[in-house]
């Protein structure tokens, strides 16, 4: 089959193709496995994450991708949940322990056994992949295929990152970073918490006037001080300033949730300038988000399905995953980046 492969950890500063595209095995679903023929996958910053070392993959080669739909071509042995054919999505959580406190507790986000898609096992940036059945989810057909991808883990991890803002109508709430995910949680305030004012902050114009048009209060610079102090903000930037930023924008008792796997080295001399008083004082909060369950994935998918969520996506060939990545990495974002596997 045709996948395209990271096969080390690379400086994308100094590589524009940091994926190779390889012919390889077919795979084989084991026990209570089962084989998917991907259509979709979506393009998250998480896999720029893997390719310059910040959480890079245990073995190489790996193929990346943890946002993926596609069709059961094939059942392992006691694989019963699904049928052939039936439309189903992977997100970002591959496989937990299931024994662990954490994983008896629901939290299998947390399991010391968590084994992520497209980096601790093979992903979607390939004609076909294997997943436990437990861990592939139905996909609404109110959702076409590039439209579910994302959903699967940009918006199941800003579903997460939402629940943890502790939100309630009424209260103002700022996204920091507008790509994948913030657009996907504005669409879910604008329809859950009608009465909240959403004030995004982001470094291109560009963003700032998509999320105007997605109904925004507000939108202004990363250095911009919103019109009012804001009860919850979700940062989902890769950068350091952003975070100290936000801090300054909290009202007393607010929280901070940072939606990213890893924080850039590069500004992260911004974290000197943190001041308490200014930044931490009157008992504000940060929490961050770490992976997403499965019942993340299954709430938000019936969540999207109902209000129904639609993301915007640009969509690109599995021969340009590596240009989808570039165009990631340089910040060249409106909504959701989704490859297409024909």
């Amino acid at each position: 089959m045709k996948a395209f492969v990271l096969n080390r950890t690379c400086d994308l500063t100094k590589t524009d193709t940091p994926l190779e595209r390889m012919d390889m095995p077919m795979p084989e679903p084991g026990d209570r496995e089962i084989l998917i023929r991907v259509r979709a996958c979506g393009v998250c910053h998480t896999e720029l994450d893997e390719i310059e070392g910040r959480t890079p993959p245990p073995v190489f080669p790996v193929i990346p991708g943890h946002q993926v739909v596609g069709v059961v071509a094939g059942m392992g042995r006691d694989a019963r949940r699904f049928r052939i054919n039936d439309r189903v999505g992977v997100g970002w959580i591959f496989s937990a322990c299931g024994e662990c406190p954490s994983c008896l507790a629901g939290h299998e986000n947390l399991c010391p056994g968590f084994r992520a898609t497209g980096r601790d096992a093979h992903g979607g940036y390939a004609e076909y992949m294997c997943v436990p059945e437990g861990f592939a989810h139905p996909v609404p057909d109110i959702f076409t295929d590039a439209q579910a991808a994302p959903l699967l883990c940009a918006g199941a991890i800003g579903y997460r990152s939402l629940r943890l803002a502790g939100l309630e109508n009424g209260q103002p709430l700022g996204l920091t970073g507008f790509g994948a995910s913030a657009h996907l949680v504005l669409m879910m305030v604008r329809r859950r918490f009608p009465g909240s004012r959403v004030h995004v902050f982001a470094r291109s114009p560009g963003e700032r006037e998509f999320a105007l048009s997605l109904g925004a209060s507000w939108a202004g610079d990363t250095m911009d001080t919103a019109p009012e102090r804001l009860h919850s903000i979700i940062d989902t930037t890769p950068a350091w300033r952003p975070v100290v930023e936000a801090l300054a924008s909290l009202e007393p008792g607010g929280r901070l949730v940072i939606n990213a796997i890893r924080k850039e080295e590069a500004d992260k001399e911004a974290l000197l300038g943190l001041d308490y008083p200014g930044h931490l004082w009157m008992e504000k909060e940060i929490k961050s988000v770490a992976n997403v369950t499965r019942a993340d994935i299954a709430e938000f998918l019936q969540l999207a399905s109902e209000i129904p969520i639609l993301p915007e996506v640009q969509e690109y060939r599995l021969d340009e995953a590596n240009t989808a990545l570039m165009e990631l990495k340089r910040r060249t974002i409106r909504g959701a980046k989704v490859l297409r596997i024909d």
